[in-house]
């Protein structure tokens, strides 16, 4: 056999298999999937661990994606409101301010009975489908109202969701968990991990595009989740970034490093 015939032999058995390997799924220890709805098990069943809205999900369709060897954590939203969430009218009297790039959705006052209340019973009806956690979402509300009165409201939600003994990922919320944990002199036992967004590459809201994170607040984030490491809470990212980018494999190999479970989706819709 010539030597170039055995070449091209090599490239194109080099590209068939990049070809394949794009066809195959893609299985990763930890997905945030928010936009998939019950339809799409097979994809939520790429993941030893996902992040699903299972408001939308019934019992029977969670258990269908456990059944698969896939642990459920289910989103909560702890520190805003969507208007096209049920209930959303009865809350309006809490709302603190626009939320900026989301148009349905408004801070709101935490510290208010009614809104713990709320969250109490969204908590409740998730828990009876039977998920394996919660990853809740907006105890930014922390930073942008830093008062006693709202650490206090976050703290009281944490406390309701003790009792199911499930873990606790807060998405976010790093100023509310340093307090809360890692400068606590009693931690939150409740709080068992956290999700960061965006460590390592940013959202260009106007644009619609994504971009590299600054190099200040990857530096920030990093010193974040080591401490919060160190203070043994589990540690998650989620990031987002195209297929092919280079950027992609920093990420691997800090969270390899680390031994922190990843997340890349190529958009911020999460599906």
């Amino acid at each position: 056999m010539k030597k170039s015939t055995l070449t091209l032999i090599i490239w194109a058995v080099f590209i068939l298999c990049i070809v394949l390997n794009s066809l195959i799924p893609r299985y990763t220890a930890y997905g945030v999937l928010l936009g998939l709805g019950p339809e799409d098990t097979d994809r939520l069943t790429r993941h030893q661990i996902v992040v699903i809205d299972a408001q939308y999900f019934t019992k029977d369709e969670v258990a269908a994606v456990q059944q698969k060897g896939t642990k459920v954590y289910t989103y909560l939203n702890i520190g805003s409101v969507e208007t096209f969430r049920e209930g959303y009218d009865s809350l309006k009297s809490l709302v603190l301010a626009p939320y900026d790039n989301w148009p349905d959705e408004f801070w709101v006052d935490v510290s208010k009975p009614q809104w713990q209340t709320f969250v109490a019973d969204e908590a409740k009806s998730l828990a009876e489908k039977g998920v394996d956690g919660f990853f809740l979402d907006n105890a930014d509300v922390y930073y942008l109202y830093p008062t006693d009165a709202i650490f206090n409201g976050l703290n009281a939600i944490l406390s309701d969701l003790a009792q199911y003994g499930k873990p606790v990922l807060i998405n976010g919320g790093d100023v509310f968990v340093s307090r809360a944990v890692l400068n606590a002199a009693t931690p939150n036992g409740v709080i068992t991990g956290v999700n960061q967004e965006c460590v390592f590459t940013a959202i260009n809201f106007k644009r619609h595009t994504l971009k590299q994170q600054d190099r200040e607040n990857t530096a920030y984030y990093q010193e974040y989740l080591s401490r919060c490491n160190a203070a043994g809470l589990d540690v998650f990212l989620t990031e987002y970034a195209k297929s092919g980018d280079s950027i992609i494999a920093k990420i691997e190999t800090y969270c390899k490093k680390n031994g922190f479970l990843y997340y890349i989706s190529p958009n911020i819709n999460l599906d």
